[in-house]
């Protein structure tokens, strides 16, 4: 029993010492934190020239009006602030929101550049939770709350104030696993809710399919798409390998590890050159990178990062205060991960769902069903007073939806279009189901400039058209040597003509609380 105390004591010194016997993981904590600085760089820049558009005062979804509904239903703005935390409570207009993506970008290029302490890190991850708080519809994918957990993990890699790419204080072995643990929940995520979802996931012809329909194609999508069907079975089947089955290899020994990481970084990799998820995989290869030490960063990285690792790693004095934090931090995040693990195990599996008010620990999962066919909303305008067959419709250009089928499928990962990736969905559902885009559609038929510098190109120049439609196509890549991207066909309206002054669309927005 004695010994059993005596280890507990050395407990903190052991979490915040650096074995001089293993390879250590200091130049793996600086790649990983320019990691993450580039993934907020993304996520503050899409604030920067979008949140106006999408959130601001006048936007699709004001912040403003939400969190006035928040606090009607709470019965008070403390207690809305409660309810769902974020500094923009203290006001969600035009100018916070752009004053927060600045301080956003100011610090995501500190980190990138290689400075990079707990503060500033605080400071992102605060920024983060309430962004994605009051960003409703427009915030609500996985990897913001990823973003979230990831960023407030990292707090923990680095010393307090101590900002030097190598600073003196040793990354906690503690935090290390975290981050891997963090990776394999990703993976068992993804795998799983593929299993339990779309048939084609188990009879392996979902890439089939994937690749033509999934939210916004890149300019390689295409190449990948016209794989043979055989090709894309062996794709599904190493998805499958990589995000059920390689994770367990991350608990095992040190090349076992390095062989689940390099499955994981392989998968990842495939996913960015043939898609447009946004920063998703940027930011899922931080976690999975963890899975290496400094073993394998010495063979990559300059001599002189090396050197400079290798210094400070000498010279290093670890903290007994930083080996309780990274006690406490392990045994929470192990007691938060109840919910998660208890969710991936269960038969109603949810993806992408925080069980906290703060999303410090959650719950992941991607494309657990599969489109059979591509639906893309065509937004058109006339300036004609008066609708006939021969009036001639104009079409709006979105910065990476499909649209004209000539156009070459943009490339935007790691950046984030928001509004073209709700547009894919728009496309599945009516526009009962998303009144944004009726309010987007009153918004063009003001042109307004603001919703405009959302898109690629607006054929009247400025100026607002007399009547908007909104039409429902499906669209299927062109065979390969075509000199086109795209065929289409069009299935019929999605929204029937408009006009600024119609009856219907004016009610329709003031009683969703957006009359002009």
């Amino acid at each position: 029993m004695q010994e059993f105390f005596a280890a507990l004591r050395r407990l903190p010194d052991r979490a915040a010492r650096d074995d001089p016997a293993t390879p250590g993981h200091w130049l793996a904590r600086f790649v990983l934190l320019r990691l993450l600085g580039l993934v907020y760089l993304m996520a503050f820049l899409t604030l920067l020239h979008q949140g106006a558009a999408l959130i601001g005062g006048r936007g699709l979804l004001p912040a403003v009006d939400f969190l006035n509904d928040i606090a009607r239903q709470s019965g008070s703005r403390a207690a809305g602030f409660v309810e769902l935390p974020s500094l923009f409570w203290l006001g969600a207009g035009d100018a916070a929101l752009r004053d927060a993506a600045w301080v956003g970008i100011v610090l995501s290029l500190a980190v990138l550049a290689g400075y990079a302490n707990a503060l500033i890190l605080i400071v992102l991850c605060a920024l983060q939770i309430s962004v994605i708080n009051v960003g409703q519809t427009f915030y609500g994918f996985g990897w913001e709350l990823q973003l979230v957990e990831t960023g407030f993990l990292c707090i923990f890699l680095c010393p307090p104030l101590d900002g030097r790419p190598f600073p003196r204080r040793p990354p906690s072995i503690v935090v290390v696993w975290l981050l891997r643990w963090l990776a394999v929940r990703i993976m068992w995520g993804a795998g799983l809710i593929k299993l339990r979802g779309d048939p084609c996931w188990r009879d392996l012809t979902c890439l089939d399919f994937h690749f033509e329909t999934q939210p916004i194609p890149s300019p390689l999508t295409s190449f990948f798409h016209a794989l043979p069907s055989g090709a894309h079975k062996v794709g599904v089947v190493f998805n499958h390998v990589v995000e059920l089955a390689a994770p367990f290899l991350v608990f095992g020994t040190r090349r076992m590890r390095h062989v689940a990481g390099a499955l994981m970084v392989s998968l990842q990799v495939v996913l960015i050159l043939s898609g447009n998820l946004s920063f998703l995989n940027w930011l899922t290869l931080l976690p999975i990178l963890a899975c290496f030490d400094d073993g394998l960063w010495r063979r990559l990285l300059p001599a002189r990062l090396v050197a400079r690792s290798d210094s400070a790693r000498a010279a290093a004095s670890p903290g007994r205060a930083r080996g309780f934090m990274a006690i406490a931090l392990g045994v929470a995040i192990v007691g938060l991960s109840v919910p998660p693990v208890l969710n991936m195990l269960s038969g109603t599996q949810i993806m992408n769902t925080s069980f906290t008010r703060l999303p410090l620990v959650n719950t992941y999962g991607a494309f657990g069903s599969v489109g059979r066919e591509r639906a893309q909303l065509v937004f058109e305008g006339t300036r004609d007073e008066t609708i006939t067959p021969d009036t001639k419709w104009l079409p709006y250009e979105f910065k990476c939806q499909p649209g004209d089928p000539a156009r070459r499928p943009c490339w935007m990962s790691p950046y984030h279009y928001r509004l073209d990736w709700l547009l894919w969905f728009a496309a599945m559902g009516s526009p009962r189901d998303y009144p944004w885009a009726v309010h987007l559609v009153g918004k063009l038929l003001e042109a307004d400039p603001a919703t405009l510098d959302l898109l690629a190109a607006d054929p009247f120049r400025g100026a607002p058209p007399r009547h908007l439609r909104v039409d429902l196509y499906r669209y299927s890549f062109a065979p390969r040597g075509s000199k086109i991207w795209w065929t289409r066909t069009r299935l019929g309206p999605w929204l029937p003509p408009l006009a600024r002054d119609n009856q219907d669309l004016q009610n329709f927005l003031r009683n969703e609380g957006w009359a002009p």
